[in-house]
């Protein structure tokens, strides 16, 4: 089994904690530059070019986008304020892919202003499209195979998924652009989450170059085609990496296979964000209570508002306790949050070192869906985050929410509440 290990010591750790109180997430620059490169690297082969599009909702900070934009990385936005994000760091044009659904008029107008390429979620949406912003240049369907490929856990069966284009209108949906005088075309797909097995990225690429040469054969040239992102990583320690290398080959190996179907082979997109960030986000926290009830536990200062994937998914992260990297796991506790709901839990039955107030916990594997699907419910402030820079410094990249700030949307004219709120808010 192999062990998850920290880029921060404990000492690191604390000197933080002193300016800084918990929780708060850290991510490590070193470790996403060294996973985009592999990325990269991995598909150089890929004719006239392969680009990953970050998946913005994984890690919605400009700080992170920026480096990721410096490794040649794009941005997969969904909404507006994503569009802004990557605005923000610089990108324009085809930096940046739109994949959204039930899209509002003016984010499309938006994305069209920015050069995005837009991926269209139903045949409808080309009317409403060219109805409220105009028709681009180039336009991407995103495909939904049905029952004719598997999910998984997390995003679901196909058929019975949302999004995308059914098999039986996709060929529908690229002749209707074309009579509409389009003539530049992609092709994406989005079918699985945290996917381990390489051999399901093999079969995504298979799928879209299979329709790609059948579209080509009816005088519609696609000129990319993207597989989305899905791949995983490994949240259990006994849980292996995927292996790019095999991903890349077999996917190679469907192009040769395909290089006669096409006057110019389709480039290779993806959208990956958990694997590009998510092992290398931490979210830390404090012990503040340890009680022994009916079970043993441990009480956080960090609750589901600020990692919801163990309460919604059932999602495994590992823990470790800082200072007790040795020590057995002889203890059994279920590790809570503050939230007046009782699935606010990090771990439930977890083996770990004796633990004591004010230990400090590291959830690992935390860089991707977690800071951002954070909520106020119950009151609950969003924490900082930091960035641990290849210079070894921790520079904030988000402040952690004051009072001020959830109390700045009421329009109350209590103002006791505001001046509470300022109060509490200041410094």
């Amino acid at each position: 089994m192999k062990q998850k290990t920290l880029p921060f010591t404990k000492e690191q750790v604390q000197g933080l904690a002193k300016k800084h109180p918990t929780p708060f997430y850290i991510y490590h620059e070193k470790g996403m530059k060294e996973t985009a490169r592999g990325l990269n690297g991995a598909f150089s082969w890929v004719p006239r070019g392969f680009r990953n599009y970050f998946a913005v909702k994984a890690c919605p900070n400009p700080h992170i986008l920026e480096i990721l934009k410096n490794e040649g990385f794009g941005a997969d936005c969904s909404s507006l304020p994503e569009l802004m994000l990557a605005e923000m760091v610089g990108m324009r044009g085809h930096d940046i892919m739109f994949t959204s659904n039930d899209t509002p008029a003016g984010e499309f107008v938006r994305a069209k202003a920015l050069g995005a390429i837009i991926n269209l979620d139903d045949i409808t949406h080309l009317g409403f499209l060219e109805t409220h912003a105009g028709l681009p240049d180039l336009i991407c369907f995103r495909y939904n195979p049905g029952a004719s490929r598997e999910g998984n856990a997390i995003i679901g069966k196909p058929e019975e998924a949302k999004y995308g284009v059914p098999g039986d209108r996709i060929f529908e949906a690229y002749h209707e652009a074309f009579s509409r005088g389009i003539r530049r075309f992609g092709l994406h797909t989005m079918i699985a989450s945290n996917e381990l097995n390489p051999q399901y990225f093999v079969d995504t690429a298979k799928m879209l170059l299979g329709i790609s040469a059948r579209l080509s054969e009816q005088g519609i040239s696609v000129g990319f085609i993207n597989t989305g992102g899905g791949i995983g990583i490994p949240y259990r320690p006994e849980q292996d990496a995927v292996d790019l290398r095999l991903v890349s080959k077999g996917i190679h190996e469907e192009y040769a296979k395909l290089s006669g179907a096409f006057a110019s082979l389709p480039r290779l997109f993806m959208e990956c964000g958990r694997l590009i960030t998510g092992p290398h986000g931490y979210l830390v926290s404090t012990v503040r209570h340890v009680t022994k009830k009916h079970k043993h536990y441990v009480g956080m200062d960090a609750c589901m508002a600020n990692l919801m994937r163990p309460a919604l998914y059932g999602a495994y992260h590992h823990i470790t306790v800082l200072g007790k990297e040795g020590q057995p796991g002889d203890c059994r506790y279920d590790v809570t949050g503050s939230l007046c709901e009782n699935n606010d839990k990090f771990a439930i039955d977890r083996d770990l070192p004796e633990i004591r107030q004010g230990d400090v916990l590291v959830f690992h594997d935390a860089g991707a869906h977690g800071y951002a699907m954070g909520f106020q419910y119950n009151g609950k402030l969003r924490c900082a985050e930091f960035l641990l820079t290849e210079d070894g410094e921790f520079r904030m990249i988000r402040r952690a929410e004051r009072i001020s700030d959830y109390l700045s949307t009421f329009d109350f004219e209590g103002s006791r509440f505001a001046s509470a709120g300022k109060a509490a808010g200041s410094g």
